[in-house]
């Protein structure tokens, strides 16, 4: 029978009641004809529960032993799901990242995926069996358990879907697809049913919160197709898939908004060659990953460098800076955890001048002062205040009339 791997969020799988609707629905793929494998998360808010009490123990705990502990949330979740299924008559087997085969590299809290060695979740789908893995984890050449940080539950099932030959990978989540924005931030976002890889990975690293970023570029490189869709609806979803000539149609795929980064500012830094590769390797060195980054123009031999990154990583972050700061001879430096990003994606942009004039325009009226700017290709983003970020997203929209777009995306 043809595989198909699907994936439950963590809402999907939030308590006893939805562990039966989602049991339901496998076994109704089960029915049609599919051998199933199911990717699930951990229940609810159970990796945050675990995450707080590990920091009111340390501040800063043992990376080791946290990836040992917050992997304990999708090992229960497998579980009761597999509890579930069996109870309707199909056999079902749960396996942890590491029985399913999920090779990753030493890196604790962020590991990436190196390898796929899904042997014995293919012997357990020759046995008749329904496959329930515990997303977001691995195992590294060393032995040690590790996580795939926030969202790597999607990168958990991309990944085996690509290993398995599945014919798509449905990420079922607690939104009907992708959306034009956020839908509880401009009520009147509109559904996309089809959207390209390079969109959605822009979307995906912009804020949007439906798919982890990491796992689009899987699944793009992978070539695994992929299906967004509601686990409380029958809705159609949305899918993402390479680009083709009726993707071009439209000008904008939406626009998304992410408060987990800060601002950083080195200030008064010497503007010589070699000093923004100090910075950064330093930086990189301590596995943080940045985003934008903005120089100053020089006045008397100095500048201002700026760039963002995770507020996750502020404490560490800290550190670095105090000892970069002194090294490069700057004159200390700021973090900001008070902004956030809007951005505006669409492959469309290539072709259509003033998109980015049409953005700054629509958060002028707004009065939103723009800090930062960035842009790719398909992308231009803003860095403004966390707390003008919902009326900037919702300006935006309107802007570029994105409620009112009927293009229909559609897939072969």
């Amino acid at each position: 029978m043809p595989v198909i791997v699907q994936k439950y969020g963590g809402t999907s799988v939030g308590d006893a009641a939805r562990i039966h609707a989602v049991a339901d629905r496998v076994v109704r793929a089960r029915e049609q004809g599919y051998d199933v494998v199911v990717v699930v998360s951990a229940m609810g808010d159970t990796t945050d529960d675990l995450m707080n009490m590990a920091h009111d123990l340390s501040p800063i705990p043992n990376p080791r032993e946290l990836d040992m502990l917050l992997t304990a949330g999708e090992r229960i979740a497998m579980s009761l799901l597999a509890i579930a299924i069996n109870e309707r008559g199909h056999r079902a087997a749960s396996y942890t990242g590491s029985q399913a085969g999920i090779i990753t590299d030493s890196r604790h809290g962020n590991a990436k995926i190196i390898d796929v060695r899904p042997g014995r979740i293919l012997e357990a789908v020759e046995q008749g069996n329904i496959v329930i893995v515990a997303g977001f984890q691995g195992v590294s050449a060393t032995a040690d358990v590790t996580t795939l940080g926030r969202g790597g539950s999607d990168t958990t099932a991309v990944a085996l879907a690509d290993a398995l030959g599945a014919e798509f990978c449905e990420i079922y989540t607690d939104v009907p697809g992708v959306f034009t924005a956020d839908p509880r931030v401009e009520p009147s976002a509109r559904m996309l049913h089809a959207v390209s890889f390079e969109e959605m990975l822009e979307l995906a690293a912009s804020g949007a919160k439906v798919l982890q970023s990491r796992s689009v570029e899987y699944a793009r490189r992978s070539g695994v197709l992929l299906h967004v869709r509601s686990s409380f609806s029958d809705e159609d979803g949305t899918w993402v898939t390479e680009e083709d000539e009726r993707m071009e149609q439209a000008l904008i795929s939406g626009v998304a908004s992410d408060a987990t980064e800060a601002k950083v500012t080195l200030q008064d830094v010497p503007d010589r060659p070699g000093v923004a590769a100090t910075i950064f390797r330093a930086v990189a060195d301590e596995g943080v990953n940045i985003d934008m980054i903005v120089q100053n123009v020089s006045h008397q031999g100095r500048t201002d460098v700026s760039f963002t990154a995770p507020k996750a990583d502020l404490a560490r972050l800290r550190t670095v800076m105090d000892r970069v700061s002194e090294e490069i001879g700057a004159n200390g430096f700021q973090m900001d955890d008070g902004v956030a990003k809007v951005s505006l994606v669409g492959a469309g942009m290539r072709s259509h001048p003033g998109v980015a004039a049409d953005m700054f325009a629509a958060l002028a009226e707004e009065g939103i002062n723009i800090e930062m700017i960035s842009t790719s290709a398909i992308r231009v983003s803003c860095v403004v205040r966390a707390a003008d970020a919902d009326r900037a997203v919702r300006a935006i929209h309107a802007k570029f009339n994105l409620a009112e777009e009927v293009t229909a995306r559609e897939v072969h």
